[in-house]
C-alpha cells in the first residue's frame, strides 16, 4: 500500500518503511510524526483520489534527524562590468522513517525497527571511519583514575655515540696575519 502526501509544498509517494527527506519539521530526534494531507491512496490496481485529499487518511512516520542540506551556490554576474557575487545556502531538512500508511478502512505497517542514527555517522562508517563523526567524550571512569607515570627516558642512540665520541679540536688561528694587520 502507497500513499501520495504533500508537505512542505511538496508531494511524496510513500509507503512503509520508506527514509524521507522533506523540509524542516518542529520535533526532536525519535518525536512521531504524522501527515494528514494525503493526497491518493494506493494498493496494486485500486487507487483513491482524494478530492482535495482522503477522508481518514494518515501517514505516520518517526523524525529520524534534522540537519542542514547540500549546498547550494548562487552566483550572480554581469558581463563586462566587473559584477560577481557568489553567495551559498543550506536548507534544513529532516529525515523521516515512515512506519504506516493508514486509510480507505486498511493499514500497512513496517515492523522493523528505527535506528537514531544521524546521517554523518552512516557516512562516515561507510568510508570506514567507525564513529569518526562523533565528538571525543571521556568517559567517567577514566576521569578519576590517576595517570600512569612514565617511565624514565632512555637517551638516544644519536646521543650516546656523541657523547662517548671525542670531539674534534678547533682550528688554530693564523697568528701571523693578524700581527700584520696590527702593526700597518
Amino acid at each position: 500500500m502507497y500513499a501520495v502526501i504533500k508537505t512542505g509544498g511538496k508531494q511524496y509517494r510513500v509507503q512503509a518503511g520508506d527514509l524521507l527527506v522533506v523540509e524542516k519539521l518542529e520535533g526532536e530526534p525519535g518525536a512521531a510524526v504524522a501527515f494528514g494531507e494525503v493526497l491518493m491512496l494506493g494498493e496494486g490496481e485500486a487507487v483513491t483520489v482524494g478530492a482535495p485529499t482522503v477522508d481518514g487518511a494518515v501517514v505516520s512516520g518517526t523524525l529520524i534527524e534534522t540537519r542542514k542540506g547540500e549546498k547550494v551556490k548562487i552566483f550572480k554576474k554581469i558581463r563586462r562590468q566587473g559584477y560577481r557575487r557568489t553567495r551559498g545556502h543550506r536548507q534544513l531538512e529532516s529525515v523521516v522513517r515512515v512506519t504506516s500508511v493508514a486509510g480507505a478502512g486498511k493499514e500497512a505497517k513496517w515492523e522493523g525497527s528505527i535506528d537514531l542514527t544521524p546521517k554523518v555517522i552512516l557516512d562516515a562508517r561507510a568510508r570506514g571511519l567507525g564513529d569518526a563523526a562523533v565528538p571525543f567524550t571521556v568517559p567517567a571512569s577514566t576521569e578519576a583514575a590517576p595517570a600512569p607515570k612514565k617511565a624514565a627516558k632512555a637517551p638516544k642512540a644519536a646521543e650516546a655515540t656523541a657523547e662517548a665520541a671525542p670531539k674534534k679540536k678547533a682550528a688554530p688561528k693564523k697568528a701571523a696575519a693578524t700581527t700584520e694587520e696590527g702593526e700597518a
